[in-house]
């Protein structure tokens, strides 16, 4: 749909007790329901996909959360938790209306254990925040999403979030040893904790990854990595895309393994070099930054080893960062590589497949036909090392067109994902935007029982409705009007 005259929906029945019942609960400070207010929430960082919320409200403790949860019970209406709101499958876009719970003043880091390597932070707390609380005593927290200077670690635990470095190190899931959450009917529970594993079913490992559908993490307990000794950052330079995905693909079948490799291709050069001139060649149609990190001892072999193979595949030259801030500026045109795309004026879309690395040639060739099929532009930036692609789809969210447009190309690239043995999402999860393509994935048995699962949870279909499960029509797949999502017995108009 074309989100130009795009404008509240009629208040609902519930709104008046709704936020009379909040202030209660939260004070004056804690409850947003101006139009103006509302419209910074009515998506996250997918954009086609839009629906203000009826309200907003700012809880600080885990306590008033489940008092919120518990009204929102009494009321029966649907509640969406939101971290920083950057996710992009539209996760925290409360599709259905009703209530939006941010956590983003839960922002308290409680509890560090160095000796045992554990902290326990709020979920509202800021992914690097947790890094730079340890930097000094040596340790970190891996995961480490782009978006990590502003994403929370309670959007992590939701959408199972990677970033460059899990290719050795993981994505969050592997450093989630306990969760403190509300449950979608508001009672509170502990699962896992600071021990290395719990008896039991594995719950925290059912919730991480479940898009709040299973109830609100408010408190994460996660377990603290050492920074390595040494690091040695390599920019490699090519003439081809394909040049580039060959030496990926050699790099991993040689044994080695990279902390990060991440590729760049000439469209995403082209932006951040407008956006920071860090030297990057404007001729090149691909880079790869490649980082090994470990002992000192050793290390240099094994940079030199990655560099032979780049150079093996035509690398035209091989720079390696020098000084921490050479490093510094390397990473910021991979982390900052989408907000300088942002500086063209135009909204975008980024997926998220991942495909088998040796499929990554001919699969980027056909992302770009694909992409000039539709009349769009697309830059690549992604975990190359993970073969977890990022095709970003530049168009413009006013013209109804361009949005159907690419909303068809981003299917028809998640399909190409699928057919080549891969899946539709490796860390942005499923949301609104991709929930007929886990059709493509998964057969209707296995859909049933995940169905089942989330049902033990969210009884009633209360908490974040309208995510990851085939139930409802897109926005721009009619032009009739608005189209209705059902949710709870509730037809709504989106």
């Amino acid at each position: 749909m074309s989100t130009a005259n795009y404008t509240r929906p009629p208040r609902a029945p519930f709104a008046d007790v709704l936020e009379r019942e909040l202030l209660a609960i939260l004070g004056p400070d804690g409850v947003l329901t101006s139009d103006a207010d509302l419209r910074a929430y009515d998506c996250d960082a997918y954009s086609p996909e839009k629906r203000f919320p009826d309200a907003v409200a700012l809880p600080t403790t885990t306590e008033q959360v489940a008092k919120i949860v518990k009204l929102c019970n009494r009321l029966n209406v649907p509640f969406t938790p939101r971290g920083a709101g950057t996710g992009l499958s539209g996760g925290a876009t409360a599709i259905t209306g009703g209530l939006i719970i941010s956590l983003i003043r839960m922002n308290q880091i409680l509890q560090v254990d160095v000796l045992n390597r554990r902290m326990r932070a709020q979920s509202g707390c800021v992914n690097v925040y947790l890094t730079k609380a340890v930097k000094t005593d040596a340790l970190h927290y891996a995961p480490d999403p782009s978006s990590q200077g502003a994403c929370t670690v309670g959007g992590n635990v939701a959408e199972n979030s990677g970033g460059p470095h899990t290719l050795k190190y993981g994505v969050t899931t592997n450093h989630i040893l306990g969760l403190e959450m509300v449950l979608p009917d508001g009672e509170i529970v502990e699962l896992g904790g600071m021990a290395e594993d719990s008896p039991g079913y594995d719950l925290v490992g059912i919730v991480v990854g479940s898009e709040g559908t299973t109830g609100i993490v408010t408190e994460v307990t996660v377990r603290l990595t050492p920074l390595p000794q040494s690091i040695r950052t390599l920019l490699a330079v090519f003439e081809t895309v394909d040049q580039a995905t060959q030496t990926v693909s050699e790099i991993i079948a040689s044994g080695a393994l990279p902390a990060a490799l991440e590729l760049i291709d000439t469209f995403i050069i082209k932006a951040c070099e407008d956006a920071f001139h860090l030297g990057f060649p404007l001729d090149a149609e691909a880079v790869l930054i490649i980082e090994v990190d470990g002992l000192e001892v050793g290390l240099d072999e094994e940079a030199r080893r990655v560099r032979a193979i780049a150079e093996k595949h035509g690398a035209r030259e091989v720079r390696q960062a020098k000084t921490d801030l050479e490093r510094a500026l390397l990473w910021k045109a991979r982390k900052q590589a989408f907000g300088a795309l942002g500086r063209l004026g135009k909204s975008m879309v980024t997926h998220d497949g991942v495909i088998p690395r040796t499929k990554l040639p001919e699969v980027l060739r056909e992302v770009r036909a694909i992409a000039a099929r539709h009349g769009l532009e697309v830059g690549n930036v992604f975990h190359a090392g993970d073969g977890n692609l990022h095709p970003n789809l530049m168009f413009d969210e006013r013209d109804s067109e361009q949005v159907k447009n690419v909303m068809h190309a981003g299917e028809e690239i998640l399909k190409l994902c699928v057919d080549v043995g891969g899946s539709v999402t490796g860390e942005h999860g499923i949301g609104v935007e991709k929930m007929h393509a886990l059709t493509w994935q998964f057969s209707e048995a296995d859909l049933k029982l995940m169905a089942q699962l989330k049902s033990v949870f969210n009884t009633n279909e209360l908490c974040n409705p309208g995510k990851i499960f085939p139930t409802s029509k897109r926005c721009w797949e009619t032009t009739a009007g608005p189209i209705m999502v059902k949710a709870a017995g509730r037809g709504v108009a989106v």
